[in-house]
């Protein structure tokens, strides 16, 4: 197998002269610190991203007839491409029109922002699944919750022996819990599989003003949107944007403990060195233990109802409560 080029600044120079004009002295640099970063900045107003290997090339290509279909159902702004084509033989490039606003990470989400996200879910569960799939997107069988919770059980014991967690506060997570939580069937939607806080883009004012990372889209349990929110935005937040976009309590609580229990085992992955899974799938690069601490508080603050009572089998589908102060009710019912 013939070695991929290393991308460097050298490279990134000569292919935005080739696209903006020989005379351009673009001032590149990458997004992220890396041996071989793959997205740099290209002045104040673009970004380059280049693929790494054919599998991403793949990704990158799909990516681009994805935004064209996504954009007419969502009212935040999806990246557009200025340019794109081949950095070297078989490894594609986008250059994309850099989104106004800051990354979610750095910036909470206002009350308006979540009216924002509510509408995202919505537009993107609106999103025709038989177009998406003869774009190339990928069906994603729903993860097994009782799996899930097995490992968050023993993760939250790791971090609780070195003072990180309370490894009590999963026990509302229950056996009989997860199967009532368990995705339902036919419910595959279109999802963006990756609404951590650095693919949403939000405003001064807490708006949110974009999204990013349409790469790792799949057509799956929209309960993964759910849970990728509530690491970037907080556990209520989340909930109330998906009760806002009309999903009940089953998915909102489904979505919640997906979060919660990756948080533990990501944490505990990284404390231990390894690499672990995200909400949305593996993670693509190590993430910084203090980021990691951040999403676990995140997942794991208390929504509303669930201090005070359980939510209960029978018209859990049809049970959305909101509130500034909390969302939809309960923990995972016993």
């Amino acid at each position: 197998m013939t070695q991929a080029p290393t991308p460097t600044a050298d490279t990134v120079r000569r292919l935005v002269r080739s696209l903006l004009g020989e005379s351009a002295e673009p001032d590149v640099r990458p997004v992220t610190e890396g041996t071989e970063p793959a997205t740099w900045w290209v002045g104040a107003r673009c970004v380059l991203r280049l693929a790494p290997d054919r599998e991403a090339a793949v990704r990158q290509r799909r990516e681009l007839r994805l935004r064209e279909l996504v954009r007419p159902y969502v009212s935040v702004a999806v990246p557009t491409s200025v340019a794109h084509g081949e950095w070297a033989p078989g490894l594609t490039y986008t250059l994309d029109a850099k989104v106004p606003g800051e990354s979610g990470e750095d910036h909470d989400v206002s009350a308006l922002g979540e009216a924002d996200l509510a509408a995202l879910l919505t537009g993107v569960r609106e999103v025709p699944v038989g177009q998406a799939e003869t774009l190339g997107v990928p069906r994603a069988a729903p993860r097994s919750l009782e799996t899930l919770r097995e490992a968050a059980e023993r993760a939250a014991r790791r971090l609780a022996e070195a003072d990180e967690f309370d490894a009590a506060r999963p026990e509302r997570l229950t056996r009989a819990a997860t199967v009532q939580l368990a995705a339902q069937p036919g419910a595959a939607v279109l999802v963006h599989h990756g609404l951590a806080g650095e693919h949403l883009v939000v405003g001064a004012d807490g708006r949110v003003r974009g999204v990013l990372g349409w790469t790792d889209a799949v057509l799956g349990d929209p309960a993964e949107d759910i849970a990728g929110l509530a690491l970037s935005v907080g556990s209520p937040a989340a909930v109330r944007a998906a009760t806002l976009a009309g999903y009940g309590a089953r998915p909102c609580l489904r979505g919640l403990w997906l979060a919660r229990c990756d948080t533990l085992v990501q944490l505990v992955a990284a404390l231990s060195g390894r690499s672990a899974a995200s909400a949305s799938g593996p993670l693509p690069v190590p993430l910084p233990v203090s980021l990691l601490r951040t999403r676990l508080r995140r997942a794991w603050e208390p929504i509303l109802l669930e201090r005070v009572t359980e939510l209960r089998e029978d018209g859990m589908d049809d049970s959305a409560a909101g509130g500034r102060d909390g969302g939809t009710g309960g923990g995972a019912p016993a």
